[in-house]
């Protein structure tokens, strides 16, 4: 196939990936966004396969890759359960960053296969993109590897933080730049391998001191990151669907790392360099309570409330997510839309531990798009409603974030469930929630406590609603 043809199929499959990305922004065109996105890579993948460079040899390690990739690909996908796919898309980053690192050696050790030039007399600007995709590749990995490692609880989600951090975070950036410079004069291996290394040492320590609750950012973030990565190694070896794939990711990424800092009212660099809470904090805000009492429920108490509501607003959170409750809360706003109460669902922009885990699983309990209202939209209607069932949700409605300005998480926007008549809280008991800030909602007059499993009490509602 000639060098246009192929050209031109790269062009097909990026008019694809956008009308993914546009597929994407909507819920309800979310699923024709995937099949999109799908057929876009299933058209770069055929372009490259036919490329008029490919040799035989090549062919086989092609095959092969995509044998294995795939196999493992689509275990995954069918075993993941939806509480984990934060980490899930945390690992795949991890995986982009160091395909980057790996396409980069092999173009530094076999520059003439992609045209760059001979072994040891690299071109200038191909060195450049060389080095940069090398440096943030290797970001991605390791930030990704920690994004996943507290995700997963196999670190904790507080932040980690020690004397003179940022200092030495600073001395690495610029000696990682500096040592780029040096690549692109010498074209060195030695000094290669050594960007890698402190990119990736760069990477664990950007990541560790930022704490659970920002996880949405931080995962938005690498996904910029790993498409910045592709990007720059797509201008290394020439490959226009790289370079038009990696920046629309990498565009797309840093698009929503700024909506989703706009929710939480901190700038990105105030995210990726500080943290969003200690466990002194935590610690600080769980003694101030004294002997403050909570008022506490059961299911009966709460079917009783709600049925005799007009206005239900359910506002979904991480608790939701781990107990799976999505379908059992779908049954129960279908017994109280059947005695005529209505019900809507409010969804803050960084409830879970990603971008969209909410409007996913809500999606997936087949709850109606025109019921679902993100905060925006929603917060002014909480002071006209009956109940607020809060399940599983705890950072996102803290009044603290408003009255508080010791509060690590002063300053951001809330959900003002603490406005209607009466808020029902479903939560396994009073920790505080993953910003390590205990939530002053729990002790407010109008607020009960319902303590147990969100499924299960979900569950046992349904069941007093129909009696």
């Amino acid at each position: 196939m000639s060098a246009s043809l192929t050209s031109l199929l790269y062009l097909i499959a990026a008019v694809l990936f956008i009308l993914a990305l546009r597929g994407l922004s909507h819920p309800e065109t979310s699923r024709r966004g995937n099949l999109m996105g799908m057929s876009g890579m299933a058209v770069a993948v055929l372009a490259t396969l036919v490329h008029a460079g490919m040799h035989a040899s090549g062919y086989l390690l092609i095959v092969l890759g995509i044998a294995i990739g795939g196999s493992v690909g689509a275990v995954v996908a069918r075993r993941i359960a939806m509480t984990a796919l934060p980490q899930l898309v945390a690992a795949f980053h991890s995986l982009v960053g160091l395909a980057a690192v790996f396409v980069a050696a092999a173009a530094l050790n076999a520059p003439q296969a992609f045209g760059i030039g001979t072994p040891g007399h690299l071109y200038v600007e191909s060195l450049i993109e060389m080095s940069i995709g090398l440096a943030i590749g290797a970001i991605t990995f390791s930030g990704s590897i920690i994004a996943f490692a507290k995700l997963q609880g196999i670190m904790k989600g507080n932040p980690i933080t020690f004397m003179g951090q940022h200092k030495l975070n600073a001395t690495l950036g610029a000696a990682l730049a500096v040592l780029v410079i040096l690549f692109v004069a010498t074209g060195a291996q030695a000094i290669f391998w050594i960007i890698a290394l402190l990119a990736i040492a760069l990477g664990f320590l950007l990541i560790i001191p930022i704490g659970g609750a920002d996880m949405p950012v931080v995962v938005s973030m690498l996904n910029s990151y790993s498409g910045w990565a592709a990007c720059g190694i797509g201008f290394t070896i020439q490959n226009l669907a790289l370079i038009i794939t990696g920046a629309l990711v990498g565009a797309s990424g840093a698009i929503l790392s700024y909506v989703m800092c706009k929710g939480m009212n901190r700038s990105i660099i105030n995210v990726l360099l500080g943290g969003f809470g200690t466990d002194s904090g935590g610690a600080a805000a769980a003694a101030a309570t004294g002997d403050r009492h909570v008022k506490h429920g059961n299911a009966e108490d709460a079917g009783f409330i709600m049925k005799n509501a007009s206005k239900v607003i359910v506002v979904p959170g991480y608790g939701m997510a781990v107990a799976q409750a999505q379908h059992a809360l779908r049954e129960m706003a279908d017994t109280l839309k059947q005695d005529g109460v209505e019900v809507k669902y409010a969804i803050h922009p960084v409830a879970g531990r990603m971008p969209g885990h909410m409007n996913v699983l809500l999606a997936e309990a087949n709850v109606p798009y025109d019921e679902v209202f993100e905060l925006e939209e929603i917060n002014n209607e909480f002071s006209t409603a009956d109940v607020v069932y809060v399940i599983g949700a705890n950072d996102v409605t803290n009044p603290a974030a408003k009255t508080d300005p010791k509060s690590p998480i002063y300053g951001m926007p809330i959900l003002e469930v603490d406005k209607a008549k009466t808020v029902l809280f479903v939560k396994r008991s009073m920790a505080s929630g993953y910003a390590g800030v205990e939530n002053e909602l729990f002790f407010r007059p109008n607020t009960m406590m319902l303590f147990g499993d969100a499924k299960k009490m979900t569950e046992e509602i349904v069941q007093s609603l129909d009696h």
